[in-house]
């Protein structure tokens, strides 16, 4: 099968080539991958990082052409988005039934591409504040990919939104449009306190993304773009007064279980126009070295979905 591989010797550090057809498990079924979408911290660790020839890619759309032995998953035809560690970036994916998705008949398999990573994480972190409704919650790092599906499903949840980004004079307007009620450029610009913050910047933010809340708020450290590690002063972490019972949440979203679930629901509401994937590059994997380029060089806020042809 034809694949994207890494190696680091190209511009974009991948190239297209040839490698084995995934055999799959009893529980996984054999997906023909139509598009993509591609994530940052894949791009910008997993290529530096990963054996060169390795076929990476977290997120992939497609169809059945083989469905799992043990009868656990979608039938042959089936259109389904998939997630896992690696082998979205392949003509051919196998892939646990737990992690697969059923998307809409005729919908756009590029655009739900994109639901993986960016929208499970988002549901999840979401669910992990508890109910949105009435509530105050922040986003920091919201022109991501994962930041712009988090403001909208906040908004749909009937959260008070504040979206951190930092060019508010640049992405204030479609942010707003997606949901934000209020946009700024660090946490401590906003006003009041928060019942919850999804955090996708980690380092010197997070720590002050946590002074933020209120009583009972609860931040989930969702991404570390700035791979800066994370130092509280001394009692930033007491409670009292309009302080207490305030905590910190993390964890690895393919860790979840019912993620098939999420996905479904979560292709349905790309698909009804819902929600809004936020695709800014869209091209085949022939280009993806230009997909790659835009996204390390923070040219590129929202997502990117490569096509295979």
């Amino acid at each position: 099968m034809r694949a994207l591989l890494v190696d680091r010797s190209l511009p974009g550090g991948l190239r297209v080539g040839e490698a084995p057809d995934p055999v799959p498990a009893p529980d996984q079924a054999l997906v023909r991958v139509t598009a993509t979408s591609l994530n940052h911290g894949e791009v910008k660790y997993g290529i530096a990082e990963a054996p060169e020839g390795t076929v990476l890619g977290w997120d992939a759309a497609g169809v059945v052409v083989q469905a799992p032995a043990d009868g656990s998953g979608p039938a042959i035809g089936t259109p389904v988005v998939t997630l896992g560690d690696g082998g979205g970036w392949a003509e051919l994916r196998a892939v646990h039934t737990a992690y697969i998705g059923v998307a809409p008949e005729h919908a756009d398999l590029g655009a739900i591409s994109t639901v993986p990573v960016a929208g499970a994480t988002s549901l999840r972190a979401l669910d992990r504040i508890g109910p949105s409704l009435g509530r105050r919650i922040m986003i920091t790092g919201a022109t991501g990919g994962v930041g712009r599906y988090a403001v909208q499903l906040a908004g749909m949840g009937g959260a008070h939104v504040t979206a951190v980004t930092g060019d508010p004079a640049a992405y204030g307007e479609s942010l707003r449009t997606l949901g934000a009620h209020e946009v700024v450029s660090h946490p401590r610009d906003a006003s009041g306190h928060y019942d919850g913050v999804l955090d996708l910047v980690g380092g010197g933010q997070l720590v002050d993304a946590f002074d933020m809340l209120g009583e009972g708020g609860t931040l989930v450290a969702v991404g570390h773009a700035t791979r800066d590690g994370e130092s509280f002063p001394d009692q930033a972490l007491w409670g009292g007064p309009g302080r207490n019972d305030r905590s910190l949440a993390t964890f690895h979203l393919m860790h979840f279980r019912g993620l098939g679930r999420d996905l479904t629901w979560l292709a349905g509401q790309v698909a009804q126009g819902t929600l809004d994937p936020q695709i800014f590059w869209r091209g085949p994997w022939e280009d993806v070295a230009d997909a790659v380029s835009a996204l390390l060089e923070r040219r590129l806020h929202g997502k990117a979905v490569i096509e295979f042809g």
